[in-house]
């Protein structure tokens, strides 16, 4: 054989009838005696090798110890989170090698999460390789629905024979995993207790309309407030509204000053999401509606922006139909019937905000909202 005849490694079989000499892939074939064996020879298993807790008591009871004290330093590490979660504030920043500047808080609670965590993976790792039971046993293979007998078996084992796992002989560990699970729950709970922020008092049903900010705890006293062209922040004049025109309007006060950007809302967000208005004007002998007569003026109606279905923006209106039609879910406002729901599935007309002039001729609001705005809620009234 020369050296192109030499096999390259990897690409020689060696024949299944006894034939022991290298055959190449590429050079003639072999035949076989007759595929693989009915059944494969059972290996059989391992030798058990006892462990130090099988042989010694006094090792069992220190591994018992070193499961319990794994569940204790879980407990520490959830006690530690939910103190940590109040003694540190938000704004409280620090330093870590490798990550950089990083919120106090969000680090604190990282990092005692993960050692509530690691305590009971490592505790439970750590009991079952020194504790429970490490018998290989191999089991044929049978049909999927086991026997009644093995059934109530399997049931008699959890109820009665659960000392296999040493946990009623062990009640150190026993009690230290209840402990360590049950303190787990703590952290969710307490973080989503305590992001949910103030309870929403009154502030669902005001506005800024009512007279400024609006959030919990704050009832405005109502004074009456121009209506401003939103972004521009400017006063609109009811000369400046003609028939088919529409604007996006909100209230005096609460966007910052276009010029020298201060004040505003300290809240805009929720504030905006509230107070957001569309002003349309319409032929006077169209409007259907005594009642948005009477709290228009000269044929100028104002209606909340924020859809009764799930509070998306009604930002498309129709001049020819005056309908007024939110994009999200396709509800239909009828503006020349006091904004009545014509299509789709909001329950309730718009809101309309009462407006008139002011000495300037400046559309202003004669009072606030009569009822909450946007989509039902469970304090509506």
């Amino acid at each position: 054989m020369n050296e192109q005849d030499t096999p390259t490694p990897g690409t020689e079989v060696t024949p299944a009838d006894g034939h022991r000499d290298p055959v190449r892939l590429d050079q003639g074939h072999v035949v076989g005696s007759g595929g693989i064996p009915d059944r494969f020879v059972n290996p059989g298993l391992p030798t058990h090798v006892p462990r130090m807790a099988d042989l010694d008591e006094g090792a069992a009871a220190r591994a018992e110890k070193q499961v319990a004290t794994l569940f204790g330093i879980s407990i520490l590490s959830t006690i530690l989170f939910v103190v940590l979660y109040y003694a540190i504030d938000l704004n409280d920043t620090v330093f870590i090698p490798g990550v950089g500047t990083t919120s106090a808080s969000n680090a604190a609670l990282g990092v005692t999460l993960a050692f509530s965590l690691l305590g009971i993976g490592f505790g439970a790792v750590h009991w079952a390789k020194t504790l429970m039971p490490d018998q290989e046993v191999v089991e044929e293979r049978h049909p999927l629905h086991s026997s009644e007998a093995d059934r109530h078996e399997v049931v008699r084992v959890l109820k009665v024979d659960g000392g296999a796992s040493q946990i009623t002989r062990r009640p150190l560990i026993k009690y230290t995993l209840g402990g360590a699970l049950g303190l787990f729950a703590v952290p969710l709970v307490v973080q989503v207790a305590g992001s949910l922020g103030e309870m929403p008092q009154k502030s669902l049903s005001l506005t800024w309309w009512n007279g400024g900010p609006s959030g919990p705890g704050q009832i405005p006293e109502f004074k009456p407030l121009r209506l401003m062209k939103d972004p521009e922040n400017l006063p609109i004049k009811a000369s400046d509204v003609t028939i088919g025109s529409v604007f996006h309007v909100m209230p005096e006060g609460l966007l910052p000053d276009p010029e020298t950007k201060e004040g505003g809302a300290e809240h805009l967000l929720e504030e905006k999401a509230k107070a957001a208005v569309l002003l349309m004007r319409l032929d006077p002998e169209q409007i259907q509606s005594q009642k948005e007569l009477d709290w228009g003026y000269q044929g100028i109606v104002a209606y909340s922006k924020i859809c009764t279905h799930v509070g998306c923006p009604v930002g498309l209106y129709e001049q020819q139909t005056h309908h007024l039609l939110c994009p999200c879910h396709q509800s239909t406002f009828d503006v020349t019937r006091d904004c009545k729901v014509i299509f789709g599935p909001a329950a309730r007309p718009l809101p309309q905000l009462k407006i008139t002039v002011d000495d300037e001729g400046y559309l202003v609001s004669a009072q606030p909202f009569r009822e909450a705005v946007g989509p039902s809620f469970w304090e509506r009234g």
